[in-house]
């Protein structure tokens, strides 16, 4: 069962709209969906909010740079006394064709640094996850992922983030079983 959802993306106002930090937008959809507000304490290192519905979970930004995630859910594994399959951890992925969801119970980190920080800390890749498609995009992938969605790119972002919200629903609500197979038709 799905105790933490995780949105991985960069603090601050720079990065806000770039493709690496599609997993933050969506953990604030889902936080605005279910009216609740993030709450930071200076010391800490993510941001947390509690949401109440289908069932009880918290959501979770880390506050520190894509590539440290795992410091922060670190934290947050040991203070909820969650165990690594209880998370559900949403990132972007340039496998993956724009628009494009796919959940994996465990795996590698394919080369995503901040789900590599996660396992590495965590000690195990048996961390729920759900990849949002952000394409290719260029020969310079650090360009593609750190620029912002192009205008044409606009609609089907928006439609991926709202099956993101979807998606975790279910994940949350349904037997993992069924809820992959509904999301990964999406």
């Amino acid at each position: 069962m799905i105790r933490c959802v995780v949105g991985l993306g960069n603090p601050g106002p720079e990065y806000e709209n770039t493709r690496h930090n599609i997993g933050f937008r969506v953990v604030d959809l889902l936080i605005n969906h279910n009216a609740v507000k993030w709450k930071k304490r200076w010391w800490q290192n993510y941001w947390l909010a509690q949401c109440e519905a289908p069932i009880k979970f918290i959501c979770c930004k880390p506050a520190t740079y894509m590539n440290l995630s795992g410091k922060a859910i670190y934290k947050i594994v040991k203070k909820y006394r969650l165990n690594s399959n209880e998370l559900l951890v949403v990132y972007d992925d340039v496998h993956l064709p724009l628009g494009k969801l796919r959940v994996r119970a465990a795996g590698s980190s394919g080369g995503h640094n901040g789900l590599q920080s996660i396992i590495n800390y965590l000690g195990t890749n048996e961390i729920p996850r759900l990849r949002l498609g952000i394409g290719e995009g260029n020969e310079n992938r650090i360009e593609h992922v750190l620029g912002n969605f192009e205008n044409k790119e606009t609609e089907s972002v928006e439609k991926m983030t709202k099956k993101a919200i979807e998606a975790i629903d279910l994940l949350i609500s349904k037997p993992w079983d069924k809820a992959i197979q509904q999301i990964n038709t999406f």
